[in-house]
């Protein structure tokens, strides 16, 4: 690539990734999840930063993972409370006319045509700038709020095969000619060219015309994380664009190489992969790492403990808070788990249930850019050359001030080296992200 795409994580929820981030004095994201007007100049900010999307995941119920219980989370607002973020996507894409904003819907307690019928309304209402990041849902809490049950891992994906088969139908749906929208001849559309779904199949049925108009990009872009065997395996099959959080360098070049193979032999090009980084910034590096420490001394162990339970499906307070993470074994979210267990192993020391749990919360396993504005031009600049990544999935632990920091004193650097666009390529999330 000749530049690197940019988009920026957040969690419609008081933290993205940093327990306790909302207590800080710098931090107003808990007071702006009662705000439209925040994240409305939220994302002018990221789209003066000329970013291609702000991008939303979710995990739709409090993990309760811990302990037993979902007292932790909600003790100390680890991703509690959980906001749903497709009104986000309404609110951020109505105030800007560039940044597209990218939904996580599960797969879980969401019936295929009813999943297509919200993300197709908010793709069409923003002129084609929806993405979806399609999950299979790796919590307990989450299924068990909608009446399921959570299956063995590889059959979730069987599922989610299946549900998106349901939804190319009905995004297929329409042929040429389909929408005459004739005022004159008061004709509006062509039932003859939009075709009716019928669908019988192991895990979904559906028997419907499509509710929506299609948008100007078609259909929302379609993330996914999958890392796992059966997830690559999902990801190849199905996404424009990949997210992925690797805990170094090294890891995520060989991340990409294995994704290069798979898609390379299911016969596709290779697919764009965004890496996730953390960046804590400062006006100089000694205040980049005084800020960083403050918000590390500032996690909990049990909220870290907490955090980390989730993607592990395990209550990690049963655990030996010295035993190498990678002796835990995990049937929720393997690539997470992997990931995990890999920080330190540049220099093949491996980490623990503690220090992962410590860094889970503070940067959800994320690697972590420090310094000034020209240091952390220099890390990411690095990360993308090194690693071959599409992009950066980027996130601030303090919000909206560090973000405004990076869009003000970053994004310049990173233009006056011709590394990110200065004006946006086209009207579509599609056409932005080059896909």
């Amino acid at each position: 690539m000749s530049r690197m795409h940019l988009v920026h994580m957040f969690f419609h929820s008081p933290i993205t990734h940093t327990a306790l981030s909302w207590a800080s004095e710098d931090d107003d994201h808990l007071a702006g999840m009662s705000d439209f007007a925040y994240w409305q100049e939220l994302a002018r900010t990221l789209e003066r930063g000329r970013f291609d999307a702000a991008f939303f995941a979710d995990t739709p119920a409090a993990s309760d993972q811990y302990k037993g219980g979902p007292e932790t989370p909600l003790k100390y607002g680890v991703v509690w409370p959980t906001h749903d973020p497709m009104p986000l996507a309404a609110v951020m894409t109505a105030a800007t006319e560039h940044l597209g904003v990218g939904v996580t819907l599960s797969v879980t307690g969401n019936p295929p045509y009813l999943a297509y019928r919200r993300l197709s309304t908010l793709d069409y209402l923003s002129g084609g700038r929806i993405g979806w990041n399609v999950v299979t849902g790796h919590m307990q809490a989450e299924h068990r709020a909608v009446g399921q049950h959570l299956v063995d891992h590889s059959e979730r994906y069987d599922l989610a095969d299946e549900f998106m088969e349901v939804c190319y139908k009905l995004w297929d749906s329409f042929g040429d000619g389909a929408l005459p929208m004739d005022k004159a001849a008061g004709i509006l559309a062509d039932p003859d060219r939009i075709e009716k779904v019928h669908h019988e199949g192991k895990y979904f049925r559906c028997d419907a015309v499509s509710p929506t108009l299609p948008s100007p990009q078609g259909r929302p872009v379609i993330f996914q994380a999958g890392s796992s065997g059966r997830g690559m395996e999902f990801a190849v099959k199905h996404a424009e664009a990949i997210f992925a959080i690797q805990p170094h360098l090294k890891a995520m070049t060989s991340f990409r190489e294995r994704f290069d193979a798979a898609a390379a032999e299911a016969g596709k090009d290779p697919i764009g992969i965004l890496f996730g980084l953390q960046y804590v910034l400062g006006s100089t590096e000694d205040e980049a790492r005084r800020r960083l420490e403050a918000l590390r001394e500032r996690v909990p162990l049990d909220a870290g403990l907490s955090r980390l339970s989730a993607p592990l499906g395990i209550d990690c307070s049963t655990l030996d808070p010295d035993q190498p993470l990678e002796e835990v074994p995990t049937q929720a979210s393997q690539g997470m788990a992997q990931a995990m267990s890999q920080i330190g192993s540049d220099t093949g020391r491996k980490i623990t249930v503690r220090e992962a749990a410590i860094q889970m919360g503070l940067s959800g396993g994320l690697p972590q850019v420090v310094g000034s504005p020209e240091q952390v031009a220099d890390q990411i600049e690095h990360y993308w050359r090194e690693s071959g990544a599409f992009g950066f999935n980027l996130s601030a632990p303090t919000k909206p001030g560090m973000i405004e920091e990076f869009v003000d004193h970053v994004v310049p650097i990173l233009q006056e080296r011709d590394l990110v666009r200065r004006e946006y390529s086209g009207d579509t999330l599609r056409e932005n992200i080059n896909l």
